[in-house]
């Protein structure tokens, strides 16, 4: 197969051209720096890569090479895990909705079309709640977050009017070498971790592979359509993130960070890490895809002996 990619540089994209590649599949990298993308993917290990130069929110001849793409699969996004100045949230806007309203357009215009459009969103489309349990089925919230997945999935469901199958996933906290996990870690082995806010929040996270290999499973089941969960089906909460994870790396659990530090640092982001959300992957339970890591100790220990 032939497989876009947006977002292919990033912490999930780059695991996902890896398998991809594996697999011996051809790989067509849309990116605003493909000197960069082709030394993160160099010739000799990536033969069948190619990078094109594009942006995201814009029209441009880089539309052109959808056509003869078998699958589209769209993570292009601006990390949220900054201030949110009001420019700020229209670049994070933006690269989600116009993005994919650029990717759903070049697919209209595409011939042959790819068959497929695999699309990320997030589980902040539930907005933040320390009691609720949100699944696949449950309403949007009402915040920024929620407002821009709201947005995000339009766009990305009007490619279902020319004819091509959507798979939407709204990605959880990935854990992996890389990510959140990575600045958790640091502290911890200086034996000043902990909680972060009250520790009572949930943290719904799911590991790289997992998420990787859901992807691919869109990807490859012509019957799978929907949106779906790209969470663990074993949320934790933050309290109980920490404690794990000392464990794993025999570290004290002891120095919670005050969550008004945290609103000095990030003003309204902070919101994400110091409220939460329970979300449980019901949909993806009932496709019968198989979890390699259902629950947290067991994911933590597979990433720490990789770090």
């Amino acid at each position: 197969m032939k497989i876009a990619i947006t977002g292919a540089t990033g912490f999930i994209g780059s695991r996902l051209v890896e398998k991809l590649n594996k697999q011996g599949e051809q790989i067509l990298i849309l990116t605003r720096n493909p000197e960069k993308a082709k030394r993160i993917f160099p010739k000799v290990a990536y033969p069948t890569l190619e990078a094109v130069k594009y942006t995201p929110t814009q029209s441009g001849d880089w539309q052109t090479q959808i056509s003869g793409c078998d699958g589209v699969i769209n993570l292009a996004g601006e990390p949220i895990s900054e201030r949110w100045t009001p420019s700020r949230k229209q670049e994070i806007l933006d690269s989600r909705q116009l993005g994919t309203q650029k990717i759903v357009e070049a697919i209209a215009k595409a011939n042959p079309k790819p068959t497929v459009l695999i699309n990320a969103s997030a589980i902040g489309y539930y907005g933040t709640s320390e009691t609720a349990t949100f699944d696949e089925n449950s309403p949007s919230g009402k915040d920024f977050l929620a407002e821009v997945c709201q947005k995000w999935e339009a766009e990305a469901k009007k490619v279902k009017d020319v004819g091509v199958r959507l798979v939407i996933i709204r990605f959880g906290i990935v854990l992996g070498d890389g990510g959140a996990l990575a600045k958790m870690i640091p502290p911890f082995k200086m034996f000043a971790g902990g909680p972060i806010g009250s520790g009572r929040q949930w943290f719904s996270w799911i590991h790289r592979e997992d998420l990787v290999n859901l992807i691919l499973e869109g990807l490859n089941r012509p019957n799978l359509e929907g949106t779906f969960n790209g969470t663990a089906p074993n949320p934790v909460r933050m309290n109980q993130l920490c404690q794990t994870l000392g464990e794993v790396i025999q570290r004290p659990s002891w120095l919670p960070v005050p969550g008004l530090a945290l609103e000095v640092l990030l003003g309204e982001g902070a919101k994400v890490v110091l409220e939460g959300q329970q979300v449980l992957p019901k949909a993806t339970e009932a496709t019968g895809f198989q979890y390699q890591y259902p629950t947290l100790k067991p994911a933590l220990e597979e990433i720490t002996s990789r770090m």
